[in-house]
């Protein structure tokens, strides 16, 4: 056995030889340009072997095969031709294995992504266990790149154009059996005979193949590839609004591999892998990658979590069901909700039911486990069975009398360590908390709907709480998948505080005659996914307001609506939910494929529908009211750090990722530039938008430092 910093060789009796990846003191194998040489030297040694049989590559990681190149990499290079130089050098690692004389396997348990995603495509064939942690999948595009070690041109060879385009556009990761029906690896088997199979595979020199489908085939022909690339940069414009740089040169790089050469599509995947390593696009997405990792092990406290084992849900609606069915099936806690109303438990469960039973068609789940997940979650009208809860979940009406209500009853019912966490999205904590028998086990954890998908989850600790309530909180919303951010118990918390005066601007564009699609369509081309407009009508124009007043009391008018407004109130405009709102809704059953807003809308506000402003200004002047906020925020430790102001952001209200968060693009911007354009626009609409102090002291800071840019930069 010959054994290496990362791998190790051992040559088996029956002569495969076995590398085995195993980084030393790493939970997770990554690839690294230091360990080319000790790889080559392997490599060399196999090549000089005439009696060797075959390779087979695995991980000696319990949970994982490699999960990717090495990130910090890239951020070390300082130009263009830095990162095409670490990309040739991958490649040239790659080849080297593709060119080994015998049958090579790569025996795939955990995740296999990017760079280890190209290693396993570099091997003739590829076997992969059948666990729920075996992913398969580039995701260079989300942080702003593309596959550089050869995977533009292997992945389009071997499952076709069509589906190594949709693979690497998305950064789809693949379960095994996924990955087999695409004929991505050749094997699906258990992890106690993944070694063994690959083996198998390499002593028998007729072990199938699989071959293209007849659509990927039909597709490689000059005609079938042109229209191939003409659907996809249509749908790809679509989607990203050419915000993503890197979309538009995997297509690129793609096409130029299929319609030349090997070696034309090689050298023009390094040379824009270099390229795209360097945009400000790259270096907002990887710095977004880098905080929300770090935010992973970030405890948050230095308290230890409490035990948690059953948990109470209190409200059956639609934010309730949501935090009982992700605790329930991903943190596999014995969840109970209470509601007032038999209705609202049976809408909660069938909720759980509809979700998991989705998963079963997807063939996620068998029908044994969503039966079993659907058994942890139960529900009554009363407080049986809340006893024994360690953790009770509030998501009932934003009422305080009610919430106040709510901890009274659970500090009668429930046990001594309950912990009561509530899901309000403005009152404030220490209000609720007030009259509290133990105040210090009452905190916030705001969830963001629909609860299943939103990753974001403010933890709101108010000043009673205690740190194990906050380590306890923050330990269950990682469990749940979340990305918890802890914010200050002030109006609004963090995320709802930057998002309303972002709202108010678009409302105040609308009252001035914009129309609605227009003022949706500016924001959602500069990167937000859905407009402004478009979100009150989804999240309720009701909720969605139902704030306003409570920040315009706390901080003044810079958060006053316009006027105009409240006669769409009056008119009993509930967005989607109730199919009246800024858009029109077809009835009940109906299909609409086109959103087109409701004339009414404009005789409301008493203005004539006509786009006067371009949609860089409507979208530079909603956008400047949310980072001037932000920056309060972070002033006032709303937020602990410019990290979680970030990703809060990102996650959630989708400020554009590839912008990296409001401070990483105040930063990127300039505080000068910022300053002035907000000065500018305070100049012709008034006084919100003049530049708080946080950013003026900014300005000092970048004069004395020689840093930032000192011009002003048109639009966002």
């Amino acid at each position: 056995m010959e054994t290496g910093s990362a791998f190790s060789l051992t040559l088996r009796p029956d002569n495969v030889a076995v590398i085995t990846i195993d980084i030393p003191g790493e939970q997770m194998n990554v690839l690294r340009i230091d360990f080319a040489d000790e790889v080559r030297a392997m490599l060399c040694k196999l090549r000089e072997n005439p009696d060797l049989a075959g390779v087979v590559f695995i991980s000696g990681k319990p949970d994982n095969f490699i999960a990717g190149a090495d990130i910090n990499m890239i951020a070390g290079c300082q130009s263009v031709e830095q990162a095409e130089a670490l990309a040739r050098q991958g490649q040239q690692l790659m080849d080297e294995i593709a060119a080994l004389p015998v049958t090579t396997v790569a025996a795939i348990h955990g995740p296999c992504l990017g760079g280890g995603l190209e290693l396993a495509l570099a091997c003739q064939q590829r076997v992969c266990s059948d666990d729920e942690i075996t992913r398969l999948g580039l995701p260079e595009v989300q942080l702003g790149l593309l596959p550089g070690s050869g995977g533009t041109q292997r992945l389009p060879r071997l499952v076709g154009a069509s589906r190594a385009l949709e693979l690497m556009l998305t950064g789809r990761q693949l379960r095994a059996k996924q990955a087999l029906k695409m004929g991505l690896v050749d094997e699906v088997v258990s992890q106690s005979i993944l070694l063994d199979s690959a083996v198998a595979r390499i002593m028998n020199e007729n072990a199938p193949r699989r071959t293209l489908p007849i659509r990927e085939r039909l597709l490689t022909g000059p005609l079938g590839r042109a229209l191939l690339f003409r659907m996809v940069e249509k749908q790809t414009r679509r989607k990203t609004r050419d915000n993503y740089p890197a979309a538009q040169r995997i297509q690129a790089v793609v096409h130029t591999g299929l319609t030349q050469s090997d070696t034309v599509g090689y050298d023009e995947e390094a040379r824009a892998f270099g390229e795209l390593a360097m945009t400000p696009e790259s270096a907002a997405l990887r710095h977004l990658f880098f905080i929300s990792t770090l935010m992973k092990k970030d405890p948050a406290s230095k308290a230890m979590p409490l035990p948690v084992r059953q948990v109470g849900v209190l409200g059956g609606g639609l934010m309730g069901g949501g935090i009982a069915y992700v605790t329930a099936t991903r943190v596999g806690l014995p969840v109970r909700i209470r509601d007032i109303r038999e209705e609202g438990i049976h809408h909660a469960l069938k909720h759980a039911w509809q979700q998991l039973s989705t998963r079963v068609t997807r063939r996620q789940l068998t029908v044994a486990q969503r039966n079993a997940q659907m058994a942890s979650i139960t529900g009554t009208t009363d407080y049986s069975g809340f006893g024994q809860r360690d953790l009770v979940i509030e998501a009932v009406f934003e009422d305080l009398a009610l919430k106040r209500q709510m901890v009274a009853e659970v500090e009668t019912h429930g046990a001594p360590q309950t912990i009561f966490a509530s899901n309000t999205s403005s009152l404030p904590i220490s209000e609720i908390a007030a009259g509290a028998q133990r105040p210090g086990q009452v905190i916030g954890l705001h969830y963001f709907s629909p609860v299943e998908k939103m990753p974001l989850v403010e933890v709101i600790p108010h000043a009673e709480t205690d740190e194990a309530t906050l380590a306890t909180a923050v330990w269950l919303a990682k469990r749940q998948g979340k990305t918890p951010i802890v914010v200050a118990d002030r109006p609004g918390f963090y995320v709802n505080r930057i998002l309303a005066p972002y709202i108010n601007e678009a409302l105040r564009c609308l009252s001035e005659g914009e129309p609605v699609e227009h003022i949706d369509e500016a924001l959602t081309a500069a990167g937000f996914p859905v407009g402004p407009i478009q979100l009150l009508d989804e999240v309720g124009i009701d909720v969605g307001t139902k704030i306003i007043p409570i920040l315009e009391q706390a901080f003044g008018s810079r958060f006053s609506p316009p006027e105009t407004i409240a006669a769409i109130l009056n008119d009993d405009r509930k967005g989607r939910k109730n199919g009246r709102g800024f858009y029109l809704y077809p009835a009940k059953g109906g299909k609409s494929r086109n959103k087109r807003a409701d004339p009414a809308i404009y005789q409301l506000l008493g203005v004539t529908p006509a786009a006067q402003q371009s949609a860089q200004a409507i979208a530079r002047r909603c956008m400047l009211m949310l980072l001037n906020e932000a920056a309060r925020c972070l002033d006032e430790s709303v937020v602990r750090s410019a990290r979680d102001g970030d990703v809060g952001a990102v996650f959630g209200l989708g400020f554009p990722p590839f912008l990296g968060g409001p401070f990483h693009y105040i930063d990127r911007l300039g505080a000068r530039t910022l300053v002035a354009e907000l000065e500018q626009l305070a100049e012709r609409f008034g006084e919100r938008f003049s530049p708080c102090q946080a950013l003026r002291a900014r300005v000092q800071r970048e004069k004395a430092t020689g840093q930032g840019n000192p011009e002003p930069q048109e639009g966002v």
